[in-house]
């Protein structure tokens, strides 16, 4: 099992917090306890516990497309993803792990 949160601020001065979503990881260790992961960018905050399952040194997110104007944190699992990843390295994507996850940001 893993863990996703998030945190958006509505109001035009805000921005995500680090420590609430720091808050908000700690409160779900127990659903991912090998790797966690931030992802802020003004209003918008991502943030992961993972249990490693596929990739388990390279698989940390959240994980971003080549030239990083797309990120993706995921709690799942894409089986078809080797297939997947295929199609994506004949297409010219340049993938940085080995894990399932980051088919879906290049996709």
């Amino acid at each position: 099992m893993c863990g996703i949160c998030g945190q958006l601020i509505l109001d035009d001065a805000g921005a995500a917090s680090a420590a609430t979503l720091r808050t908000m990881t700690d409160a779900m260790v127990h659903c991912g306890p090998d790797d966690e992961g931030v992802f802020r960018d003004g209003p918008v905050g991502l943030a992961m516990r993972r249990l490693s399952i596929i990739d388990l040194a390279g698989g940390h997110q959240p994980i971003y497309n080549e030239d990083r104007s797309k990120v993706v944190v995921l709690n799942g699992e894409i089986y078809n993803y080797l297939e997947l990843r295929a199609e994506l390295e004949a297409r010219g994507h340049r993938l940085a792990t080995g894990s399932d996850t980051e088919v879906i940001v290049h996709l």
